[in-house]
């Protein structure tokens, strides 16, 4: 389950974050139709596998901690931070978070792709718990920040998968929130864009907030964080320095010149 850090008794008062044995698990079909499962079924043959993608990891996160998540493609990230974030509760274990999460899981997500991007950002605010009164008095910093021009009257839809980022975190980032998640937002969009990202988590990083960073990229990771966390094959592998993390996962230290840019994440 995922639910509110609410007992003092059982985690220090400064406490952010806790993992405790989490597993979700995932199925894999071979057939789509119910033919197809009927004949596979008769012949013996599997109609599907179930994987574990977070298996049995447990950490604890205290407040104003910067955590990088690292790991390979299909290693479990996005899904671990979608069950911190609360849009997915895990088969075993328990997710407990204290106070309020903003950030963004995956470019888009959240949008009316039929609505125009102004639409979207009172959709997004609302849903992040801002009030419309408050997401008025925001709205010019979130459209400043997105920088999308007269898209922003477009609707989302037709809008590249860069743009979407733009405006998905420049809401995100302009909600006041205790727990920041920062996942995939920054594998899209030009390097000015990327900066200015990385320039505003940093702020949210001083701010004595909780960030969570997915990168790959061995020079933003050590830029934005003091801990890493490094998941394999949904098991955390690791839990501890950054730079001892960074050289856990074997990085290629020759693509670290161009790690601030190149920020970032994945599934």
């Amino acid at each position: 389950m995922t639910s509110a850090l609410s007992n003092p008794s059982s985690y220090p008062p400064e406490t952010s974050i806790v993992v405790e044995n989490v597993t979700k698990t995932f199925s894999l079909r071979y057939h789509r139709t119910f033919k197809q499962v009927t004949v596979a079924k008769f012949r013996g043959q599997k109609t599907k596998d179930d994987f574990n993608a977070v298996d049995d990891v447990s950490f604890t996160v205290k407040q104003g901690e910067s955590i990088g998540l690292m790991g390979l493609n299909g290693s479990g990230k996005s899904t671990l931070l979608t069950l911190i974030n609360g849009t997915m509760k895990p088969d075993s274990g328990q997710v407990l978070t204290r106070g309020r999460i903003a950030g963004l899981i995956a470019t888009g997500a959240g949008f009316h792709p039929q609505l125009s991007g102004r639409d979207n950002i009172y959709l997004n605010a609302a849903v992040f718990g801002l009030t419309e009164e408050e997401t008025k008095d925001r709205f010019d910093d979130i459209a400043g920040f997105a920088d999308i021009g007269r898209h922003l009257d477009s609707p989302v839809g037709n809008y590249s998968s860069g743009m979407s980022s733009r405006l998905g975190f420049a809401i995100a980032i302009n909600v006041d929130c205790d727990i920041f998640l920062a996942d995939e937002l920054l594998a899209v969009g030009d390097k000015p864009f990327k900066r200015k990202c990385m320039a505003k988590m940093e702020e949210v990083r001083d701010s004595g907030r909780t960030l969570f960073y997915v990168s790959h990229a061995a020079g933003s990771v050590r830029r934005m964080c003091d801990r890493v966390l490094v998941l394999e094959n949904g098991r955390l592998g690791f839990d501890g320095d950054v730079d001892e993390g960074i050289k856990y996962l074997h990085y290629d230290s020759d693509d670290e010149n161009n790690d601030d840019d190149e920020l970032g994440a994945d599934v």
